[in-house]
């Protein structure tokens, strides 16, 4: 999502919750795996509610967009949860992923993204992550075009297994799995949905095993 494109900014620059104000609830379902003092990073995070909620989970929390209009309403919703966040807006096309900084890594349907972008996104995801670190992934796959409930009508732009079993390879995964569930989330994200999950670790360095 680059800065030369306000199209963000025009979707949230609505009074409302474009995907509501509660969090993703794959990303909700995975609060047992969560260690409080942490760090965290909530990518292409939006007016921030799933930022907020991984604050509300104890973590220190890193919200990072494209758009300054998302992010004042991530502020916003932050001081109305009464938790603190770090705002940061950033084009994920040239962003430096700062190395092994992270405890857990928040993708929640990016999939703005074209495969060439994705898969420099993917190696920065993984690359931010501390030895031991969590990525929390969730996005739509191709049949969610039949859907037409929320998502990029772009083919190319949506996860198999395969793909994701792929690009993270190098990660320990714990969870991949599709299906269609209804999901709930504003005026964005609103009903049955073909969805695939994705929990994964980075493996620790061998010294600490």
């Amino acid at each position: 999502m680059s800065r030369a494109d306000n199209t963000w900014d025009r979707r949230y620059a609505q009074p409302e919750y474009l995907f509501g104000v509660e969090p993703n609830a794959f990303l909700a379902r995975q609060a047992s795996r969560l260690s409080a003092g942490g760090r965290a990073l909530a990518v292409a995070d939006g007016e921030g509610r799933n930022g907020v909620w991984l604050a509300g989970q104890g973590l220190s929390v890193l919200s990072i967009d494209s758009s300054p209009v998302a992010q004042a309403k991530a502020r916003r919703l932050a001081a109305e949860r009464g938790v603190e966040i770090d705002l940061a807006e950033v084009d994920l096309g040239d962003w430096v992923w700062p190395e092994a900084a992270f405890d857990v890594v928040a993708a929640i349907f990016i999939q703005f993204a074209p495969p060439p972008l994705r898969s420099r996104l993917f190696a920065g995801m993984c690359a931010t992550l501390k030895p031991g670190g969590l990525l929390l992934l969730q996005g739509y796959r191709p049949e969610q075009l039949a859907y037409r409930t929320g998502g990029p009508p772009i083919a190319e732009n949506l996860y198999s297994e395969d793909m994701l079993r792929d690009a993270f390879s190098g990660l320990e995964i714990l969870e991949l799995r599709s299906h269609d569930s209804p999901i709930h989330e504003g005026q964005g994200h609103d009903g049955m949905s073909a969805l695939i999950d994705l929990v994964a670790r980075r493996p620790l360095r061998p010294a600490e095993r």
